[in-house]
């Protein structure tokens, strides 16, 4: 008993009725394995003696001390509000683990891809990492009414198209994919230009966008998954600063005949924020020939700053999705009534439109 290490807490010390020194007289530092103290016989720097009683609550194995009369073990003393530590090396190794095998399967071929060309396992564990900082940090969007996106089975999400570039697209896949409780999935329905373009188009395919064709579009929704689309298109996505938060025409409802026939619900969405991040304020459409591009945008930004242009505004964003619109008890010729099919277009446009005007009323500012 002489010999054995006393190792002094510092609470020790501010629980003692005294408010004293612990066990060892000390604060604070801890005395090497074998030291023996050298003070006077009874002083308050003394060894403790073998046959010196313990304190009444350290006999009974109760207060600062444990059954034994020594420190309770220092993780049982951390008070449960404590702030969490780093991980520890276990959560470390199989985080390395996880990688090492992620890459293996990357390097071997071992992962599997859907007819589409989906890749879940990059989607998940590559592509929606980059996204996620920009979605949570940089526009730090808000999403409302994700409920509205049924649990299972296969619905039509609607939604408001702008920004220059298709970022609305992407943080729209990052809200559903990073909200919804039933953790579904978006696939997004894109342009012909995107996967004409080199390197955009396969990671395209692998976050698992398609062709915005009535065949795709059909075939995901009958598989139950939830199909995201864009109406305005070019249209929406490169309209002047001037003429921001203003639906254009939503085509000739070929989205509401895929619902139909596949009696999906369709899902009306309108996200705010996205029409700040690149002000048009030109378009050179001499470029945009030359190039082959349905516009080329001017800003304030670009291309005079070059690169630096390209980087957008930190707007807040918001995406608020509304009631599902049934689409099931329609007779089977539905699809081939001209009229309905521009009811029902007119009805989720105008939904979207007034559902932007109210969330932009209540918008304190662009940024904020």
């Amino acid at each position: 008993m002489g010999d054995a290490k006393v190792i002094p807490f510092d609470d020790d010390r501010d629980r003692s009725s005294g408010g004293g020194a612990g066990l060892s007289g000390r604060t604070g530092r801890s005395r090497p394995r074998g030291a023996r103290r050298r003070t006077e016989e009874g002083g308050p720097g003394a060894a403790r003696s073998p046959l010196t009683p313990l304190p009444e609550h350290a006999a009974s194995g109760h207060g600062p001390y444990g059954a034994y009369g020594g420190p309770e073990d220092p993780e049982e003393d951390v008070p449960p509000d404590a702030p969490a530590g780093d991980p520890a090396p276990a959560a470390w190794e199989e985080r390395v683990a996880r990688g090492l095998a992620f890459l293996r399967r990357r390097l071997t071929g071992e992962y599997e891809v859907d007819e589409f060309g989906y890749d879940r396992e990059l989607t998940e564990q590559v592509l929606m990492a980059l996204l996620r900082p920009l979605y949570e940090k940089y526009f730090r969007v808000e999403v409302r009414g994700i409920e509205n996106i049924p649990e299972s089975g296969g619905a039509l999400v609607v939604a408001n198209h702008s920004g220059t570039l298709p970022l609305d697209g992407l943080m729209l896949q990052v809200a559903v994919h990073d909200h919804h409780p039933a953790g579904r999935r978006l696939r997004l329905l894109a342009a012909d230009l995107v996967f004409m373009t080199p390197v955009v188009n396969h990671l395209a395919r692998k976050a698992g966008h398609t062709l915005a064709c009535t065949e795709d579009a059909q075939r995901l929704l009958s598989r139950g998954e939830i199909v995201g689309v864009m109406p305005e298109g070019f249209k929406g996505l490169g309209k002047p600063f001037a003429d921001r938060y203003k639906l254009q025409r939503f085509g000739r409802g070929g989205f509401v005949s895929t619902a139909l026939r596949a009696g999906a619900p369709i899902v009306p969405c309108s996200i705010v924020g996205a029409e700040e991040i690149y002000p048009m304020i030109g378009n050179s459409k001499t470029l945009a020939r030359l190039l082959g591009f349905p516009y080329f945008p001017l800003t304030p930004t670009f291309p005079w700053l070059g690169p630096l242009g390209t980087v957008p505004l930190p707007t807040k964003w918001t995406i608020q999705f509304g009631e599902p619109i049934p689409t099931e008890g329609y007779p089977a010729d539905a699809t081939d009534d001209p009229m309905l099919m521009f009811n029902l277009t007119d009805q989720v446009r105008e939904t979207i439109q007034h559902t932007l005007y109210k969330l932009l009323v209540r918008r304190r500012s662009v940024f904020f």
